[in-house]
């Protein structure tokens, strides 16, 4: 099949589309796109789960060495002071580990971007697609609504000013026969009128969909900013407090790291089995939808020496009937004029109809080549499996860094909070002493930078 202009399968499309598949049963299943089939959709359903059961491992890990860390470490000697063996690493650990989530955030963003453009190219696409469709029909339209008008007026009149002579009257009324011929032609020409399925409306709910799933991940990577950053704060900070509500935050980011990675995953396998072959769902796609004949669809889509134009004939015809009729017309201007001289006005209406017609004409055989509708085609492709699922991928690689970011800090923080210095009571049983940077109150019962006033 002819490939569209300036797309080709990428190579991350044939690694991904290499990538086994089994349903449920664990039964392999073919890597075509077939999302009509239970098979394959349980195929991508267990690619999600693949994301379910790494959050489970990961859960699993995080509450295993929480309880080794509670349940199992030497008792401190009452009156220690001096801190455990390696906190130095463990807070230093988990800010790597909170950094490395913040690189991950700036590979998220740039992969929404990348996505969001993708998606937009699809449906720019579509609307240029609409266009062409709409064109076409207005085309169509205009000019069998001139050549009625024509039929109905000009002829008509002509017909009745040259009466007096027959040979006349049957050049103006093959004229009108071929004006009807033309006509009943272009009507064939307007292959979309009246149908059910809209470039347009497909470009609106892409629009709509994408438009929400770019400000989910938005939403995401600014929840998984904040939280990287407040917890970095608590480090430097050592608030306890902050730590663990910040501890509490990272364990909703992890869920919802890993339930985001699931749906890029099987979003990003789905895709590279479309991708690797686009035009068979399409066409079958488009066909169904639309019940236009496979002749017309293969034409489009494919565009290329094998298939013929199915509208060549019409056009043919049509173009040889509006020559016929601007001969006839000639005729009759070089005979009738000299002898009615009120058939010049009908006959150089007739003639300003026809050469609006044929400049029309022109543009509608422009229009319905395979070459603009295939264009946008391959624009469609290259937006939704190139930019679209480059940008998934990198998604993918945000969750992956973001995931084993904050198991690595939920694993940390509570041993880092164990390492803060306990605050230092002020004056009262007050804990704010600490906050404001006082200390011990000191023994004289005065405070930082005051004096007492000599009595």
């Amino acid at each position: 099949m002819g490939a569209p202009p300036g797309y080709r399968p990428s190579a991350w499309v044939h690694l991904l589309h290499q990538l086994p598949r089994a349903d449920f049963q664990l039964r392999p299943v073919p890597s075509g796109f077939a999302p009509q089939e239970q098979e394959y959709q349980q195929a991508l359903l267990l690619v999600a789960a693949l994301a379910g059961l790494g959050l489970g491992l990961s859960l699993i890990f995080i509450a295993v060495y929480l309880i080794r860390f509670c349940c199992c470490r030497p008792p401190e000697p009452p009156g220690s002071k001096t801190p455990s063996p390696g906190g130095g690493c463990i807070t230093w650990s988990c800010i790597v580990a909170l950094l490395a989530g913040c690189i991950g955030i700036g590979i998220g963003f740039y992969g929404n971007s990348e996505t969001s453009d993708g998606v937009s190219q699809l449906s720019s696409a579509l609307l240029h697609a609409n266009h062409t469709l709409s064109a076409i029909d207005h085309l169509v339209l205009e000019m069998v609504e001139r050549l009625g008008e024509a039929v109905r007026t000009e002829l008509t009149t002509l017909e009745e000013v040259l009466e007096p002579r027959t040979e006349l009257v049957a050049a103006a009324r093959g004229a009108r026969r071929q004006a009807e011929a033309v006509a009943q032609q272009l009507q064939g020409l307007a292959f979309w009128q009246g149908v059910p399925l809209s470039p347009l409306q497909v470009a609106e709910d892409v629009s709509f969909v994408e438009e929400y799933r770019w400000l989910a991940y938005v939403l995401l990577l600014l929840l998984e900013l904040l939280v990287c950053l407040f917890t970095l704060l608590g480090l430097a900070k050592q608030s306890k407090w902050l730590v663990i509500v910040m501890t509490v935050m990272s364990l909703l980011v992890l869920v919802l790291s890993w339930g985001s990675m699931g749906l890029e995953a099987a979003t990003a396998v789905g895709l590279s089995d479309f991708c690797s072959n686009p035009d068979p769902y399409v066409l079958n796609l488009t066909q169904e939808e639309t019940g236009l004949s496979s002749d017309i669809l293969s034409y489009y889509f494919l565009c290329n020496q094998a298939v013929s134009n199915p509208f060549q004939q019409r056009l043919t015809l049509s173009q040889r009937a509006l020559a016929n009729i601007h001969s006839q017309l000639l005729g009759l201007e070089r005979e009738a004029v000299p002898q009615f001289p009120s058939a010049q006005k009908p006959l150089l209406s007739l003639e300003e109809t026809l050469n609006v017609t044929e400049g029309n004409f022109h543009q509608l055989v422009a229009l319905l080549h395979c070459r603009g509708l295939h264009k946008d085609y391959g624009a469609a492709l290259r937006g939704l499996c190139e930019d679209a699922l480059e940008g998934l991928l990198f998604l993918l690689l945000f969750s992956l860094l973001s995931a084993g970011a904050l198991a690595t800090a939920l694993c940390s923080l509570p041993r880092a909070w164990a390492l803060f210095p306990p605050r230092v009571l002020g004056s009262g049983g007050s804990t704010w002493g600490p906050w404001l940077g006082w200390g011990v109150q000191p023994p004289d019962g005065s405070f930082p930078g005051c004096r007492r006033r000599p009595h």
